[in-house]
């Protein structure tokens, strides 16, 4: 092994031998991409087939800490990346990930990091294919910013999105909500909470394709990460021109999450998600839809919380426990900063 440094120091990024030690043992080593080039040619025979069409997203991770039960910035990194795709139906195949690092970082972090996303990577069926190192000086960075593209194929028919969401469409969420959220904010310290909470931190690919192979009519979903689940249903109803309702008595909360939200004065439905999404579907399609993500780990938890109908376009309400009801605005401000 050529790199023998603990840490990484300005020389590290600078186009010389130690960029390439660092390049070399920590990522290419890993990640083993088809080819030296700055670019990744891509082929394959979904490629080819007619009328399909490329999918194609980028996203940035900042996240304090680094490391936090259930995860590590890495597998935010390439789960994000694969459910940004997932969502819009395509099928993941190709990611790209730069990294941004600052003087200092330990290189036994990065190699954990960089070996945590190839592992996800692997699980989620997409491959690691290109991608870019920068170092700064200490101080300009907090330890290691990700940003990660990410290139899929929707099959040829196949068309979904948030103006396709028609009245008595059904709302589905794939599992308990806000366990992200409140996981980070208990792993940084700061208010000396105690709790085993851990991140949903997971790649939805395969149980996006499961819901949609058996209910093909579904149409449109959402990964809820920041602003959580209330802003990615205002996001979807506004599109879509029509009003959403959800049952607060339908909507799956672990009691550690409520008591961390209760103590500081948060709304769950507002926690950052990284494991979570939510799916509009025929009623027909439901019993069919829910089948199949409960099928698999990361939707056993899969239930109905609600439907869309005719109403003030673009307004989500909560019926509550006691059977009123109250507007489920946007986020405004920032609730739990440096989530993802």
């Amino acid at each position: 092994m050529a790199l023998r440094d603990t840490h990484v120091t300005m020389a590290h990024g600078g186009g010389g031998r130690a960029m390439r030690d660092l390049i070399d043992e920590v990522f290419t080593s890993v990640f083993q991409p088809p080819g030296s080039e700055d670019q990744a040619r891509l082929t394959g025979t979904a490629l080819q087939e007619p009328g399909a069409r490329l999918a194609f997203t980028t996203d940035s991770f900042v996240v304090t800490p680094l490391e936090f039960p259930g995860g590590d910035i890495g597998k935010l990194a390439v789960c994000g990346t694969v459910n940004d795709l997932a969502v819009g139906g395509a099928r993941p195949l190709w990611l790209s990930a730069a990294f941004i690092i600052e003087e200092g970082c330990e290189i036994a972090l990065l190699r954990r990091i960089v070996a945590t996303m190839a592992a996800e990577a692997d699980k989620a069926g997409v491959r690691i294919v290109t991608g870019d190192t920068k170092v700064v000086e200490r101080g300009k960075a907090d330890g290691l910013f990700i940003t990660t593209a990410g290139v899929g194929v929707i099959p040829p028919g196949r068309d979904i999105g948030a103006a396709r969401i028609r009245p008595g469409d059904v709302v589905i969420v794939n599992g308990v909500l806000g366990d992200h959220g409140a996981a980070i904010l208990a792993a940084r310290g700061d208010l000396a909470l105690s709790t085993d909470l851990a991140s949903d931190c997971a790649g939805l690919g395969h149980l996006m394709q499961a819901a949609l192979a058996a209910a093909p009519g579904i149409s449109a979903a959402r990964d809820c990460t920041r602003g959580g689940l209330a802003s990615a249903l205002n996001e979807m109803a506004a599109e879509a021109g029509l009003a959403v309702e959800i049952q607060e008595t339908a909507l799956p909360l672990r009691p550690e999450v409520v008591g961390v939200c209760e103590i500081l004065g948060l709304d769950p439905l507002y926690l950052a998600n990284e494991g979570r999404l939510v799916l509009f579907c025929p009623e027909a399609e439901a019993t069919a839809a829910l089948a199949a993500l409960r099928s698999l780990p990361e939707g056993r938890d899969s239930t109905v919380i609600g439907r869309a109908s005719q109403g003030q376009a673009g307004r989500v309400t909560l019926r509550t426990a006691f059977g009123g009801a109250r507007i489920v605005d946007m986020l405004v401000g920032e609730q739990l900063p440096r989530i993802c």
